[in-house]
């Protein structure tokens, strides 16, 4: 829905029900429930928030269907880290917002890495082939050119606990290619 201010992005809702009123339903209503955004939510965004974020509030309005600007799609979390591709209206939410307590639903949610924060579809991530644990290559010690070129990783847990002595390898450095898989990366394809 347009914002009053052109500045700002435009109001994701859901629309629950449709009303049409006045001669031959000239006048229509939306019955909506709003996607708070985390900026708008108490405490903010977070490190761990998606561009793409929103939270379905309990803030419901109804308001004229000549304020919808266009469709948008909001995914479940699941649903969206899956995209090929993600569309500008394309939004996703993994949160229930009470906006007048400020709560979550969920009120927690896994976290990953060393640094235990939740995931962020816009964050690369790298797993470990030992233990399936996630990891940010800032939090192992490499930028993101580095991770992205891994074709193995094994977490420092994993080499300790093994005492294998070999932590990552990265046979591009030797031979330029492998037929082993890549390290998958939790991030979405843009």
């Amino acid at each position: 829905m347009k914002a009053p201010d052109s500045s700002k992005p435009p109001y994701v809702a859901k629309i629950e029900e449709i009303e049409a009123a006045g001669p031959r339903g000239a006048n229509v209503k939306v019955k909506v429930r709003w996607y708070y955004r985390p900026e708008e939510s108490i405490g903010g965004r977070r490190p761990f928030h998606g561009e793409k974020e929103v939270f379905l509030s309990d803030h419901q309005d109804v308001q004229s269907a000549d304020t919808i600007e266009c469709k948008c799609n909001v995914y479940s979390f699941r649903d969206y880290t899956k995209l090929a591709a993600v569309n500008p209206e394309d939004y996703f939410c993994r949160f229930e917002y009470k906006s007048i307590t400020g709560s979550f639903v969920p009120d927690r949610i896994a976290v990953f890495c060393k640094c235990e924060m939740p995931y962020n579809p816009d964050d690369l991530m790298i797993q470990c082939e030992e233990c399936s644990d996630w990891f940010h290559p800032a939090c192992i010690g490499k930028t993101i050119k580095e991770a992205k070129k891994l074709e193995n990783f094994t977490c420092e847990g994993c080499v300790a606990e093994n005492g294998n002595g070999v932590k990552n390898e990265n046979s591009h450095e030797s031979t330029g290619e492998s037929d082993e898989k890549q390290v998958q990366s939790k991030r979405r394809r843009r």
